[in-house]
């Protein structure tokens, strides 16, 4: 009998992909993720440790801040047949990523398994034939620093915020929380709607004037803007403060009102116009280098409209299907054979002229790079085109930009040519620019912020003919022109990852869990793709600011993530750096205990608004936040409810006085429905405005009511309105099969139709006031698919047992159960398109008990 050797890695994918390049006598398994983990419930902490003052905290902080490990629920499974597979085996080599995080769950299993044959750690940043013969090669001992490290931001993560949050549940709510890089991140984003806040709003004109050579004709006009009148500058947006509205300090620039801007283009119609000067230059502009992990999330973001995480998750897939090399990294480096693989592409695609005349070398800015040490590229040498990597939908979009991005990092600078002219009118200059491009280089294949790079180019060119100092010009229109100042801009994921970076706050591979967390906590909402802080959210930050400043401060958190990066290279004795964190007068908690004292709950929950008047408070309660006024004449305070889409910028005096109106005057009937006589109401409550069919009693404690259209304010509510909405859910008929009613109604996700449970979305141009039974019919009839278009794999009908509708969907990560509205990752063993084929009712019961069991 031969030897064998157990291989483990973390996820069946990256088993599988694995599995093609090792000899026969290799197995490959895999541990899931984590095989052990701090306790994160009550319910997790062992019987024997329950009396323990530190076991709901997990750590003994009495003992050398030893951790209290568990074997989380559902791996005692996967670790028992680990231990059975070791048996069997002459080695174990340890295939768990190279990051802090891999080295981490190696030294875990280590721990667990306790294995009695030789031990070896193999590393590679990319999964292909040669990276692991020669990780097989030259396997080394598990990194003890790396685990430490790990180990130690685990711990530190675990004594902020276990130590922190039950305070904030205290004083403003519970379910709260505070973390290490969460909320620093978070008062960035609270910081900027401060500044929406401030804001001042500042109007001003300019004339924009189309011209041409008078031996053009109009069909080769170009266009100028008003630069200066009388030798002063005109102003522009960036000359306002936008505190105040007016113009910064020191600035001399001319602000031209309407009247003024008015008067200027009447004087300027019948004056000659020509060229003062022109200026000419060339430029270069060079790539990009190749993504590390936050660059590769700012891009997805901007480009794919994805978030961090989906960024992340698609990139994990890339990677243990083999696509790409490992995706946690803060190097831009490329290796010797990804550099020649990336010139071999251009000189095949582009020619040799777009291959630039030596490598190019990038490095990182970081001090130090913790992660891996290579940039994210396509894997090996020979990079598989988008074309045939057999890929589709986000991975395909994420691994074109991947490979487009690589390519482009070893293409030729992208040469322009930028003309700058000044027109003279009167005592007036206007300003014209132009751009050539010479040669694209690597603008060929890649643009940032764009998708198409020949439109791309088409976009950076901007025509303007050739001119001469003295040419007489034709004036073909001369137009006013308003601007107005705009706030500053909210922090998008891509902008918050970008500024999270730049100060140091944070590892990039942390950065999606971190943006995922605000989520959850409710603490952020999305509006289109800018990160919007609630209520809730800006009192955590305002508790934080108040009581544990250095907690929030970004270069006190910068200075921690050095601290571990300290320990990480051994330059560092954690369990100093953790005593001197939590311990003594300024540790955190003898800091929570005193300020615990000082902290009123009730001033806790009041949001600081500088929009507020001296009698108006803004609070976050159990249902939302709300405002409470104290009327002039001393009658009862007056709670208003704040719709839960009003962001803390968009509140104004006009907004807030209408609020409070509308709650102290109490509902008043904007009509009667003429079937029932009952009147019909416009009120306002958390999830924003909504009409309500009669009054809310003890006999009608459900009145019906509809919610307004976003794009539909309450001021503009008619009673035609209010009964056109009131009219939803509409019976259009029975389904003549069954003899069952067909009913067309307004969703979270839009307008549907719906039968016996069974829903299908109406299409643009249907009016769901207007639809009738034979399109309903017509739109049942088609086949069923998920949000976004997923496809059924799977329809288990509605299951008496569990009383929830069980569908297998072909999500954008794989196959899904969705029992009801709940989704529910499926197995991997059920993901094969064969097992999945005969996937029984019983094996999705089962995974819905299983998920109902977590919950408990």
């Amino acid at each position: 009998m031969g030897t064998k050797s157990l291989v483990i890695v973390e996820s069946p994918t990256k088993a599988r992909t694995i599995r093609r390049f090792l000899p026969k006598d290799y197995i490959v398994e895999a541990s899931i993720g984590h095989v052990r983990d701090l306790p994160q419930t009550a319910g997790d902490v062992p019987k024997k440790y329950k009396g323990e003052s530190w076991a709901r905290l997990g750590i003994d902080v009495d003992s050398d801040y030893k951790p209290l490990y568990i074997t989380p629920k559902g791996k005692a499974k996967i670790v028992t047949e680990l231990r059975k597979q070791l048996k069997e085996c002459d080695a174990l080599y340890l295939a768990t990523d190279e990051d802090r995080e891999g080295e981490s769950i190696s030294w875990h299993l280590v721990e667990l398994l306790k294995p009695k044959v030789p031990v070896r750690r193999m590393v590679f940043h990319e999964i292909t034939k040669k990276a692991i013969t020669h990780a097989l090669e030259n396997p080394r001992e598990i990194d003890q620093n790396l685990v430490r490290a790990q180990e130690t931001r685990r711990i530190l993560d675990r004594l902020y915020g276990f130590t922190l949050s039950p305070l904030i549940w205290k004083k403003i709510a519970y379910g709260l929380s505070a973390g290490r890089v969460q909320s620093p991140g978070l008062r960035m984003i609270v910081e900027r709607e401060r500044e929406r806040l401030r804001f001042r709003k500042a109007e001003y004109w300019d004339l924009k004037a189309t011209l041409h050579r008078p031996e053009d004709g109009t069909e080769a006009s170009f266009e100028a803007r008003l630069d200066t009148v009388g030798g002063s500058k005109v102003a522009g947006g960036k000359d306002f403060d936008p505190e105040t509205g007016g113009l910064r300090e020191g600035s001399s620039a001319v602000v031209l009102p309407e009247a003024r801007a008015d008067e200027l283009r009447t004087a300027f119609l019948n004056e000659p116009w020509s060229v003062l000067s022109v200026q000419e230059r060339e430029t270069k502009s060079r790539p990009a280098p190749p993504f590390i992990t936050s660059t590769l999330q700012q891009e997805g973001n901007r480009k794919l409209r994805m978030s961090a995480r989906d960024t992340m998750r698609t990139a994990q897939k890339l990677y243990e299907e083999g696509l790409i090399t490992y995706m946690r990294t803060d190097s831009p480096a490329l290796s010797s054979e990804a550099v020649e693989g990336a010139r071999k592409s251009i000189c095949e695609l582009y020619g040799n002229e777009y291959q630039h005349p030596e490598p190019r070398v990038y490095t990182s800015r970081s001090r130090d790079a913790q992660e891996a040490h290579e940039a994210i590229r396509p894997a090996g040498t020979d990079f598989v085109h988008p074309k045939d990597s057999g890929l589709s939908g986000k991975e395909l979009a994420l691994y074109e930009l991947i490979w487009k991005r690589t390519l482009a990092s070893q293409m030729t600078d992208a040469k322009k040519s930028q003309v700058s002219a000044r027109i003279r009118v009167s005592d007036a200059e206007f300003a014209a620019s132009g751009v050539r491009i010479l040669f694209p280089g690597f603008l060929r294949v890649y643009v940032e912020g764009k998708d198409d790079p020949d439109a791309a180019l088409d976009d950076r060119e901007v025509f303007l003919p050739e001119l001469t100092e003295g040419m007489p010009l034709a004036l073909d229109d001369l137009d006013l022109d308003r601007h107005e100042t705009k706030a500053p801009a909210r922090y998008t994921e891509a902008s918050l990852v970008q500024r999270l970076e730049r100060e140091g706050i944070g590892r990039p591979s942390t950065y999606a869990s971190i943006i995922n967390t605000l989520f959850e906590r409710g603490y952020v909402r999305r509006q289109g793709g800018a990160l919007v802080p609630t209520f809730t959210g800006f009192a955590v930050i305002q508790l934080l600011e108040r009581y544990f400043t250095p907690l929030v401060e970004y270069k006190f958190t910068s200075e921690m993530e050095e601290s571990l990066d300290e320990i990480a290279v051994g330059n560092r004795d954690s369990l100093a750096y953790l005593k001197g964190f939590y311990e003594g007068g300024q540790g955190l908690r003898e800091q929570v205990e005193v300020q615990d004292k000082k902290i009123e709950p009730e001033r806790s929950r009041s949001v600081e608004l500088s929009i507020l008047g001296d009698d108006t408070v803004v609070k976050v309660g159990r249902y939302g936040p709300y405002l409470v006024h104290q009327p002039e004449d001393g009658s009862d305070e007056v709670h208003a409810s704040i719709p839960e889409d009003y962001a803390p910028a968009d509140l104004d005096a006009e907004t807030i006085q209408e609020l409070i109106e509308i709650q102290k005057e109490g509902p008043k009937p904007i009509g009667v429905d003429p079937q029932t006589q009952e009147p019909i109401f416009c009120l306002t409550g958390r999830y924003g405005p909504y009409v309500q069919l009669g009054e809310k009693t003890e006999e009608n404690p459900k009145p019906k009511r509809a919610s307004l259209p976003k794009e539909l304010p309450a001021k503009e509510v008619t009673i035609d309105v209010a009964l056109r909405l009131l009219s939803l859910p509409r019976t259009l008929g029975v389904h003549p099969e069954t003899g069952k009613e067909i009913l067309a109604n307004n969703g979270r996700f839009g307008p549907y139709v719906m039968h016996d449970g069974d829903f299908r979305s109406l299409k643009k141009d249907d009016d769901v006031y207007t639809v009738e039974l034979p399109r309903a019919l017509e739109l049942l009839a088609e086949e069923k698919k998920g949000r976004g278009g997923a496809k059924i794999l799977k329809d288990f009908g509605k299951d008496e047992k569990t009383g929830k509708k069980l569908v297998v969907y072909d999500g954008k990560y794989g196959p899904y159960l969705k029992a009801g509205s709940k989704n529910l990752s499926l197995p991997d063993e059920l993901k094969d398109a064969e097992k999945l084929s005969s996937m029984t009712l019983e094996q999705a019961r089962e995974l819905v008990e299983q998920s109902l069991s977590k919950k408990k």
